[in-house]
């Protein structure tokens, strides 16, 4: 699947906002403003000035609306949630090639809030994935203790872990074992069928 550059980048964004939410085992990711403050740098989300408890509490709602286009059953559920997001950001095409960085398309409106900047440009990368027919590629890890959120990019759509090298080779290895000790306990299974049970009760059979 062919993805431009500045959008295969929101859509990272987007995912790791969805996954910094709180879970049975994991903290919220945007606690506090520091927190938002580590994830606007980390991730060089541009033209962010002073943050505040504003900002925070609509950077959470973005991400709230996020996951719902995750958990959309349909592309209409999930056209809807995007329309609501991009309309209520102002969205605002414009070219620009700031920090070295090639032309490429902002959709937030000079001077927008974080929240806003967010939802507009992660909003108009989701609905790239919706408009060319992919939503089935935002899914959810399938790991039993894990719902990390991730797009899948792979050519058959195939994936199913937000990162094989981690919830991928858990589950194998759990597989593989669980499958040895199927084996394992096979043999003295059946030995105890042939001696506990018609041949052991009938001693003249030869």
């Amino acid at each position: 699947m062919q993805i431009p550059h500045d959008t295969r980048r929101a859509l990272d964004v987007v995912v790791a906002l969805v996954n910094t939410a709180a879970e049975p085992d994991q903290p919220d990711g945007l606690s506090d403003i520091g927190a938002l403050r580590g994830f606007v740098q980390e991730y060089s989300i541009s033209d962010v000035g002073e943050l505040g408890a504003r900002d925070l509490a609509g950077v959470r709602t973005v991400r709230s609306k996020f996951a719902q286009v995750f958990a959309a059953p349909t592309a209409r559920a999930a056209s809807v949630l995007i329309n609501e997001l991009v309309a209520t950001a102002g969205t605002t095409p414009q070219l620009t090639d700031h920090d070295g960085y090639d032309w490429h398309v902002h959709y937030f409106a000079p001077g927008a809030s974080v929240g806003d900047h967010l939802a507009a440009d992660g909003g108009m990368a989701l609905a790239f994935i919706v408009v060319s027919g992919e939503q089935e590629r935002l899914r959810r890890c399938e790991a039993p203790d894990c719902r990390r959120a991730f797009v899948d990019l792979s050519r058959n759509r195939s994936r199913r872990y937000c990162d094989s090298r981690t919830c991928g080779n858990r589950l194998h290895v759990a597989a593989y074992r669980a499958r040895r000790k199927e084996a394992d306990a096979g043999p003295s299974e059946q030995e105890e069928v042939v001696h506990g049970g018609k041949q052991q009760q009938d001693p003249d059979h030869r």
